[in-house]
Order: structure tokens, then sequence, then C-alpha cells
């Protein structure tokens, strides 16, 4: 039996980069010495998020965007060494086209990267948008990678378990409710959808699941936490609550798998062919 240690985060972050970077290495450390193997930080954890998500997008310049093969990422690979880290950031695309982007890396360098595909209220004034989800091997399973708003599509996390993730790893800068707010986060109705989403996608798909979000405020966004992980059958095993924290669980992922499909393997039962056209693309 090989089990993996892996760890999700609810951590504040904002537009400093040094200040970042220096929060992440305390992440990746305290995840060391907890044996964890697999760590997901949240969305824009390096450079912040947008500041607010109404029609109002010159409140400042917006987190600063990195390259993908830039000295940034170098930077957060040789952080992550023999630990596989997840991350979200602006991506510089070029030609004055941004991502919002999350990448996953050792200290081998990228082994995937991700552009946010779905883009709620005004996010798609800052950011150009992402045009497909795949997996991609890592030396702790197969991974599959979304932002935030991806989640609430069941087609994103579907997708990337039709090309075989293990896990999910979805990484967010998810708030709490712009109208009739709550002064409680845990009564927050964005939060309990938060929550929905995780272990909605989790079980639907049969995959381990790993969510990291920001937490405390940003701008006008007040951030729910709830980081977690998640097995394949939607029960959550470890979770942060709204404030800062790392959820840490460790499990065998093939025997979880292998367990949850082995009597209803929701994969192996679809039937494409009698559902909306367009689901022929994920057949």
């Amino acid at each position: 039996m090989s089990t993996l240690r892996m760890a999700a985060v609810s951590a504040e972050f904002g537009r400093d980069l040094e200040e970042d970077f220096a929060i992440v290495e305390r992440l990746i450390e305290q995840g060391r010495q907890d044996g964890v193997r697999l760590l997901a930080l949240p969305e824009a954890c390096l450079g912040g998020y947008l500041l607010s998500l109404d029609e109002d997008t010159d409140l400042d310049a917006g987190p600063p965007p990195l390259v993908l093969d830039g000295p940034e990422v170098r930077r957060l690979a040789a952080l992550a060494a023999d630990m596989t880290v997840v991350a979200g950031y602006c991506e510089d695309g070029g030609d004055g086209t941004r991502y919002n982007s999350v990448v996953c890396v050792t200290g081998d360098g990228v082994l995937g990267n991700h552009r946010k595909v779905h883009q709620p209220l005004s996010e798609d004034a800052s950011y150009a948008s992402g045009d497909r989800f795949h997996a991609f091997d890592t030396p702790v399973g197969r991974i599959g990678m979304m932002i935030c708003y991806d989640k609430a599509f069941p087609e994103s996390a579907r997708a990337l378990a039709l090309d075989g993730a293990e896990i999910g790893v979805v990484v967010s800068a998810w708030p709490g409710a712009r109208t009739n707010p709550v002064a409680d986060l845990n009564e927050d109705r964005w939060k309990r959808r938060f929550d929905l989403f995780d272990r909605a996608r989790a079980l639907e798909n049969q995959i381990m699941w790993l969510s990291a979000n920001q937490a405390g405020t940003f701008g006008t966004l007040r951030f729910v936490g709830s980081a977690k992980v998640v097995d394949p059958g939607g029960e959550i095993l470890a979770d942060t609550g709204v404030g800062p924290g790392i959820a840490v669980a460790e499990l065998d992922v093939a025997q979880a798998l292998e367990s949850a499909r082995r009597s209803m393997g929701h994969l192996r039962d679809r039937r494409p062919h009698t559902y909306v056209r367009g689901e022929a693309a994920l057949a």
C-alpha cells in the first residue's frame, strides 16, 4: 500500500511578490515538515487577485504578469524541490494578453499549466480566457487543474477525469456573497456553494479532490477560506474552515479510486449517446 500525504491551503496573499514568496516558502516548509508530497496553494497567490469583481477594473494595475518560463516560476520550482506544488498566478501571454493561470511544479520545473476558462462577473475585463482542460502526469499521480469558477461547470472536472486525472486540484479566490452578506462566513451562501461544488465534483467523477482558496480580505472581496481535501466518495477528509490554515490528509489514492468505482463506476457507466448535443466531445 502506497499512501499520499496531500494538503490544500487557505491563506491571504497580496500584490507584493516578495511577501507572497515569503508566505509560500513558509507554507511549503510547513508542509514538508508534515510529510506532505502534494501541496495546493490558492488562485493568484503570486501577486494577489483582483481588488473587485465589479465593472470598475481601474482600482489598480492588477497583479504582476509573470512568464511561465520566467524567474518567478523557476523560484517556485526551487522552493518545491521534491514536493509537487500547485500555485495560481497572472500569466503573461504576450502581446499584452494576461491569463488567470495555475502552474504545477517540482524542483525539476513545470509539469503542467492551466489558464482559467470560465470567468465570473467582470473578470474578463482583466484576463483572456483559456480554452481547454487537460490532465498530466506528476510524481504523485495524474493531476487535472482548474481555477475557481471553473468548478461550477461539471464539464470541467469531467473532462479532466476522462483524461485520466486521479486527483483534481482547484485553486480559488472565492469570495463571500456580494449581496446581503452575513457577519459569520460559516453561514454565507457562497461558502455553501463552494463546499457543495467541491464535494459534487469529487463524487460525480470519483476522483481525489484538493481545493485551495484565499482567506482574509483583499480590496472589496472577503474570501471564504474553506480549503479542503475530499475523497472519491465526496467525503471531506480535512478542512481549514473559513480562516487560514492547511488541510492535510493521507490516503492510498489508487485504492481509494478502485474502491469508489468498484460497484458504481460513474465514468464507466456513462451513456454519452443519450446526452445533449455537445457532450459527445467528452465521450
